[in-house]
C-alpha cells in the first residue's frame, strides 16, 4: 500500500510575491515621498504586478501549506486592489474617502502588519524587515492621514522606498540563492 505525502512539487511562489510587493511599493513611494505624480502607472502597476502576482503567489503558498505566505501575499495583493478601487472610485453615489476613513483603513493594514511582523521573528533577517518596514510605513501613512501633515507623508514615502527594496532584495536573494544553489546574497 502507497502512502500519499502531502509534499508540494511547485516552484517556491515567494520570490513573486516579494517581487510584485516590492516593485508596487516602490513605485507608489516614489509618489509619496514627492518625486513622481500619481498616474496610470502606479494604477497598473499596483492592478498587475502588486495585486494580481501578490495573489497567485499566495494561492500557491496555500497549495504548499504555507498558511504565513498565503495569507501575507494573497492579504497584501487584495490591499492593493483595494487601493485602486479607492482611488478609480468606480461606485456611483459612494462618498469618495476622506483622510479620516484612510487613516483608519491604513492603521488597520498596520494592525496586521504589527501581528505579521511577529509572525516574522521565526524568519530571516531579510524578511523582519521588510514586514518591520512596512508596519513603520502603514503607521506612517495613518499618521498623515489623521494629520495632514505633508512631512510625515514624506518620510512614508522614503520609508516605503526602503521597505520595497527590502523586499525586492528578499526576492532576488532567493531566486539566485536557488540557481546557485549557495548563499549568493544573505537573508
Amino acid at each position: 500500500m502507497s502512502t500519499q505525502t502531502n509534499q508540494s512539487n511547485i516552484a517556491n511562489p515567494a520570490p513573486l510575491g516579494l517581487l510584485g510587493f516590492g516593485m508596487t511599493t516602490c513605485l507608489l513611494n516614489l509618489h509619496n515621498a514627492g518625486f513622481i505624480s500619481l498616474s496610470i502607472v502606479i494604477i497598473a502597476m499596483g492592478f498587475a504586478l502588486g495585486g494580481a502576482a501578490q495573489i497567485i503567489a499566495g494561492i500557491m503558498e496555500f497549495k504548499k501549506n504555507n498558511t504565513f505566505g498565503a495569507t501575507a501575499f494573497t492579504a497584501y495583493g487584495f490591499f492593493w486592489w483595494s487601493l485602486i478601487l479607492i482611488w478609480i472610485k468606480p461606485f456611483g453615489g459612494i462618498e469618495a474617502a476622506d483622510p479620516a476613513s484612510m487613516g483608519f483603513y491604513l492603521g488597520l493594514w498596520g494592525i496586521f502588519t504589527l501581528f505579521m511582523f511577529i509572525g516574522t521573528l521565526k524568519h530571516n533577517r531579510a524578511t523582519q524587515i521588510v514586514f518591520g518596514s512596512l508596519t513603520i510605513l502603514f503607521f506612517l501613512l495613518s499618521i498623515a492621514n489623521f494629520t495632514g501633515s505633508e512631512g510625515v507623508h514624506t518620510v512614508a514615502g522614503y520609508v516605503g522606498i526602503i521597505c520595497g527594496l527590502s523586499a525586492i532584495y528578499n526576492s532576488m536573494a532567493q531566486i539566485l540563492n536557488q540557481e546557485y544553489g549557495k548563499t549568493v546574497m544573505p537573508l
